[in-house]
């Protein structure tokens, strides 16, 4: 069967459209071609479809955040939270911090002949 471009990108839009399509192979799987005319036309290429896609994608996280803010859910604010806080506030609601401070901690062990003994069974040690 022949297609055309024109025809197989406008049912590609439509097909987003209508069924909220998130993904390059959804999108084929509503065409009456196969992967293989899909590409060869390089509709995946096409910015339309990729501008419909990205709409979509948009558009739905859009609406679960706006329904994460409105829920009563104690999960889904902190899970809108962490994506809308700054690096600062992030590492304020993380569970746990990690920071490393050299400050109080003597790097300079004072290697005498009896400690360079005991290192040297630790590294000789069967293990």
């Amino acid at each position: 069967m022949a297609y055309k471009y024109s025809e197989l990108e406008k049912q590609a839009l439509d097909a987003i459209e209508k069924h909220k399509l998130f993904f390059i192979a959804d999108v084929v799987a509503y065409l009456p071609c196969s992967y293989v005319t899909f590409y060869d036309f390089k509709l995946n290429e096409s910015n339309a479809i990729k501008d419909a896609l990205t709409k979509v994608k948009t558009d739905i996280k859009v609406s679960m955040r706006s329904k994460w803010y409105k829920s009563e859910n104690a999960t889904l604010q902190m899970g809108l939270m962490k994506l809308i806080s700054t690096d600062e506030e992030l590492r304020k609601l993380s569970m746990q911090t990690i920071e490393s401070k050299n400050d109080n901690i003597n790097n300079n062990i004072e290697m005498t002949p009896e400690r360079a003994k005991e290192v040297k069974k630790i590294f000789d040690a069967d293990y």
